[in-house]
């Protein structure tokens, strides 16, 4: 959580008698203000000709950068145009374009600023306030949003109620999700979206699942936003019977007025994770447009289940018709040099990745490598791999080297590998059983015994497998 302190304001209520003066002072100021001030300030924006109401928008949206917008702000301060034009409209414009850049801190003060000036929000600014307070997990903002949106009748509006779940869903507070939820019986396919998308972003598949049922019975359809949730959960259960029926349901969300690309990567996705590559790929073929989630979809689908020429000829394929790769798509192509073993391949990808991409390595690509190394039994590199890193290892990567450890009965390094484990997870036994392994498989069972009877002192047991069959019945 930040450490800047917020404090919401709900501006106060002014009489009658000083609503009419503000009227009637703003309406003349509006007739005389840009001559006036442009006169009185020569750095003024606005020229004798132009109606600050008007450019201000243009301004704006016009901003290429974080800097030119705080340049902009700054201006429309110094010249005092929100007091000549106090409408939310223009505070609205100012909210929504550092949302625009990712700065959802700045666009919270904007707000807090709107309060002071004595104005309330209206149903166009709460949701873009919410979404800066998403943006940054200012959860307790959120709240005091709420209380201001029942104060003025907001809290119904279909566009501020669905961020209300959103910023609670988000914050994993699920129960408040469904009492904004439920507190409005006529509420919009916005609303149900949210709830459906919360759930299925937090892991809660099966409910996410229920919830679309729940709106089919009721006779909404969904949209592309519904489908991309429900494709989303599908694959997490790696359930292909739903996943059939959910691509007819697609198909009835396609719109002519908008791009059903972003539906379509959901679906490629979803049939890789339920294991029928042939599916996912028969959806590809189709695409008249394919961007740079098409394509890391199916490369990472085809290295998930053990394809590696596939995803590597995808990859070269995306390549030679212009479409850039991101960081996931060579967490994919590393990934599928792992299951193949490919050494050398893998050294290189990685090295395109930083020095023909300029993708800076995260700890996901680091993780690959280390496992490719690992299981290669070049330990020393991936020990030294692991020693350069720019950050610290997780115990994901720490992990892969342990397994490497064991596969080829390395004592030394599995016990300086144990050490980073221990101070990472103290509560686990995997690395106890992991390390006992590597010393009976080199026959030290003093070792053997002493790490088991660690493991008896500190309660430790090792936890069972178990397998899990789900059906869609």
């Amino acid at each position: 959580m930040y450490s800047i302190r917020f404090q919401l304001l709900v501006p106060r209520t002014t009489t009658r008698n000083h609503q009419t003066t503000l009227s009637y002072l703003n309406h003349n100021l509006a007739s005389t203000a840009v001559s006036s001030i442009s006169e009185t300030n020569p750095s003024f924006p606005y020229r004798n000709a132009e109606d600050p109401a008007k450019t201000l928008p243009n301004l704006l949206s016009n901003c290429t950068s974080i800097l030119h917008l705080d340049q902009v702000y700054a201006h429309i301060v110094r010249t005092r145009v929100l007091e000549v034009y106090p409408a939310p409209f223009h505070w609205n414009n100012i909210i929504r374009s550092y949302t625009r850049f990712n700065a959802p801190i700045k666009a919270l003060y904007i707000y807090i600023a709107m309060s002071r000036a004595g104005l309330f929000p209206d149903c166009y600014t709460l949701p873009i306030i919410l979404k800066a307070a998403c943006q940054c997990f200012a959860i307790n903002i959120g709240r005091q949003l709420h209380s201001i949106a029942i104060k003025i009748g907001l809290e119904l509006n279909q566009f501020c109620e669905s961020g209300f779940i959103n910023l609670y869903t988000k914050a994993g507070e699920f129960e408040n999700a469904m009492k904004v939820f439920d507190e409005n019986p006529e509420r919009k396919l916005g609303s149900w979206n949210a709830i459906i998308g919360g759930l299925s972003q937090s892991g809660r598949a099966k409910e996410a699942i229920d919830m679309f049922l729940e709106l089919k019975k009721i006779g909404f359809l969904p949209d592309d936003v519904t489908m991309v949730s429900m494709t989303s959960s599908c694959g997490s259960l790696g359930d292909l019977e739903l996943a059939l029926q959910l691509h007819k349901c697609v198909f009835q969300a396609k719109s002519l007025e908008k791009s059903d690309i972003l539906m379509l990567n959901s679906v490629i996705d979803m049939y890789g994770k339920c294991g029928r590559m042939d599916l996912a790929y028969s959806v590809f073929s189709r695409m008249e447009e394919k961007n740079v989630s098409s394509w890391t979809s199916m490369i990472v689908g085809y290295a998930m289940h053990g394809h590696v020429e596939k995803a590597l000829d995808c990859f070269l394929c995306m390549r030679e018709v212009g479409v850039r790769p991101n960081n996931i798509t060579f967490v994919g192509v590393l990934s599928a040099c792992v299951h193949g073993g490919k050494v050398e391949e893998g050294k290189f990808y990685f090295d395109m990745m930083k020095n023909v991409y300029g993708i800076r390595p995260t700890l996901k690509h680091y993780g690959c490598m280390v496992d490719l190394l690992g299981r290669a039994g070049l330990l020393e590199e991936a020990r030294k791999m692991v020693e350069e890193m720019p950050m610290k290892a997780n115990v994901v990567i720490w992990g892969c080297l342990m397994g490497a450890c064991e596969k080829f009965g390395n004592v030394e390094m599995g016990e300086w590998v144990a050490k980073h484990l221990q101070e990472l997870e103290p509560w686990s036994d995997g690395v106890y059983v992991v390390l006992s392994n590597i010393y009976a498989s080199n026959g030290l069972w003093r070792e053997v015994e002493r790490v088991r009877g660690i493991m008896k002192q500190r309660k430790l047991a090792k936890t069972p497998g178990y397998s899990l069959a789900t059906s869609s019945n």
